[in-house]
């Protein structure tokens, strides 16, 4: 029986996890069943790219944790991306979006803020919480080292990482001694 390098299953149960997270975050439940949610699996060189990225959005913000942050997810084996089409409506008529109705929202110009476009359903937004909570729980279940960064999300979108997304949250994954993620200074 051959010997499998231990790096190697790691890095393929990291693989395996992401893919298992994109599930966890299809199958969360949806405002009115109605699936506006995008997911991809970031790898290679393209992490490399968010990281930079994000320095990049340190320098203009002049916000040094956002550096900091790159800094925790260069070393990330995966980083799950998960998205919402928030900028579509659901006909509830709630006015959390600001408008009295779906159809005037739906009307209203949607233009880019400093990270994501708005105005936003509520209701998508809360359909992208449940799927982002959802596909963490699932890493947390296999005990991949994980967290929800608002940050690789805003990165993600100028890099256009998840087309057709208004809004944008990254987990990366790693399998470390200690969770790189939660490492505070």
């Amino acid at each position: 029986m051959p010997i499998l390098d231990g790096r190697e299953q790691e890095r393929q149960g990291l693989m395996e996890t992401a893919n298992l997270m994109a599930v966890s975050a299809r199958t969360a439940p949806k405002s009115g069943g109605v699936d506006d949610i995008l997911t991809a699996v970031v790898t290679g060189a393209e992490v490399e790219a968010l990281a930079a990225d994000m320095e990049k959005l340190a320098a203009e913000r002049k916000i040094e944790r956002w550096s900091l942050q790159a800094g925790e997810i260069r070393g990330s084996e995966v980083i799950v991306l998960i998205g919402v089409r928030g900028t579509k409506k659901y006909a509830t008529n709630c006015g959390a979006c600001g408008y009295p109705s779906c159809d005037d929202f739906e009307k209203a110009q949607k233009k880019p803020g400093q990270d994501f476009d708005g105005p936003t359903c509520i209701f998508k937004a809360l359909d992208l919480g449940i799927a982002v909570c959802s596909a963490a729980k699932t890493a947390s279940l296999l005990n991949a080292d994980n967290r929800i960064f608002y940050r690789i999300g805003a990165a993600a979108r100028r890099l256009n990482y998840l087309p057709g997304a208004s809004i944008i949250m990254g987990i990366p994954l790693s399998s470390k001694g200690k969770n790189p993620y939660f490492s505070r200074l």
